[in-house]
């Protein structure tokens, strides 16, 4: 047996708005176990252990999305709807951006320099 993947979650007050969005905006593949209840696959991930100096605490966690090239994306989600509370900058491991998901869910959108 082994680790096959990571499982995400957002808690939302708006749960079926955010589920919504990301399968109608995103346009991220999903199921529904029933009742509305959407699981979203069929992503690639990966994981990171940053260390800590005051913010975020530790034990904190943190979910991004990640893309190829991020001003197509950007360009593509906003014709879509989608709004972003910053323009893209380079963070030095990567091209970062954040949007904002129903329910006040601010996620990191980037594209890595690193492969």
């Amino acid at each position: 047996m082994a680790i096959k993947g990571v499982h995400a979650m957002f808690y939302s007050d708006r749960a079926e708005e955010t589920r919504a969005f990301i399968r109608d905006k995103l346009r991220i593949p999903c199921f529904d176990t029933g009742g509305g209840w959407l699981i979203f696959h069929e992503l690639e991930g990966d994981l990171g252990i940053h260390p800590t100096s005051g913010a975020p605490a530790s034990g904190a966690h943190d979910i991004s999305f990640y893309c190829d090239d991020i001003e197509a994306e950007v360009a593509a989600l906003k014709e879509r709807g989608v709004e972003f509370l910053q323009d893209v900058e380079d963070q030095g491991y990567g091209f970062v951006t954040y949007l904002s998901l129903p329910g006040d869910i601010k996620v990191q959108l980037y594209q890595a320099k690193y492969r």
